[in-house]
């Protein structure tokens, strides 16, 4: 099996198991989805992709595959076992035509031959791979559509168990609620900017609640500094509750330049009394750095993207 990791792996990545024998097209399929928003497990041979499923199927996002005969025991397997997944079934034309008379005749598809894996399944043609990033959020809406019992239980007899079903039915359930909290994660404040008040923003606040909130941050951005080189869990608690008032108030990061240097001028003027050196202040560069980091990266996940489709983000509310 190889793994591909993203330039910037984030916890919030989507893992993506692919198993698609067809080498060019495996390679294609990696180079569309190269980039930070995945972790692709790229898996070589039936066997191998059973076992990474049976060890990771509570971790794998999306599942795609390059619909073959050889793969149809495997889907049943993982059917029968009630390990469902967000799946992508890519078809390839030039062999769909022998491909087709075989799902025909198989009794792993069911008569209809519109599902081969679930009911929730995407299909893409290998002629249309520039559209597999949309394919998997699509898959992914899909799945978390799914109802517990109909895409279980319309499609085996061997499934007809109470308590069997029962459990394939709570994993479904499972498998949808980890995905969508996982969606959340990745989507970072997306929801929460939304529900930011504009109301509460600095540019919008009278004089008096502008010079309130500037002492408060005023205050706790001191506080920060002073503790910066200290307790690791209380700063990282301290840096939260700022970089969270910052956000909900819209502070530019030049006004926390300001309030930095305006701080830094106020401990220059205090070493120098002291007859001590000022090249102490160089380090606390470092909690600027910090704190401006990390309120950029909430502007910069409040931003829509245009590769999440919105009917996801009303999915995961």
């Amino acid at each position: 099996m190889k793994v591909i990791f993203a330039r910037n792996p984030l916890n919030s990545q989507l893992s993506i198991c692919i198993f698609v024998t067809e080498k060019k097209l495996a390679q294609s399929i990696a180079e569309l989805l190269s980039g930070d928003r995945y972790k692709l497990n790229m898996v070589e041979s039936p066997g191998e992709l059973v076992k990474f499923i049976e060890e990771h199927k509570e971790q794998v996002d999306c599942l795609i595959v390059l619909l073959e005969k050889a793969l149809l025991p495997l889907l049943h397997l993982l059917y029968e076992q009630g390990t469902l997944l967000p799946a992508i079934v890519i078809i390839d034309r030039q062999g769909e035509s022998k491909l087709q008379n075989d799902l025909n005749r198989s009794e792993e598809v069911e008569d209809d031959g519109k599902h081969i894996y679930h009911s929730g399944e995407v299909k893409l043609l290998s002629t249309e791979l520039e559209e597999i990033a949309s394919s998997i959020d699509s898959a992914i809406g899909k799945f978390l559509h799914l109802g517990p019992s109909c895409s279980i239980a319309e499609k085996s007899t061997t499934l007809s168990e109470p308590q069997k079903l029962e459990t394939k039915q709570n994993f479904l359930m499972l498998q949808q609620r980890r995905l969508a909290e996982k969606l959340k994660e990745r989507l970072g404040y997306l929801g929460v900017y939304y529900k930011r008040n504009p109301k509460s923003f600095y540019r919008n606040l009278n004089q008096e609640e502008k010079k309130e909130l500037l002492e408060q941050l005023n205050l706790e951005y001191r506080e920060i500094i002073l503790n910066y080189f200290g307790d690791d869990a209380a700063t990282n608690q301290a840096i939260d509750q700022f970089i969270n008032r910052a956000f909900f108030a819209d502070i530019s990061v030049s006004q926390i330049l300001e309030m930095h240097m305006a701080l830094m001028g106020e401990f220059a003027k205090q070493l120098k009394l002291e007859g001590r050196s000022e090249e102490i202040l160089l380090d606390y560069r470092l909690a600027l750095i910090d704190l401006i980091a990390h309120l950029c990266e909430m502007y910069r996940r409040s931003i829509p993207r245009e590769d999440i489709p919105y009917d996801l983000l009303f999915q995961i509310d």
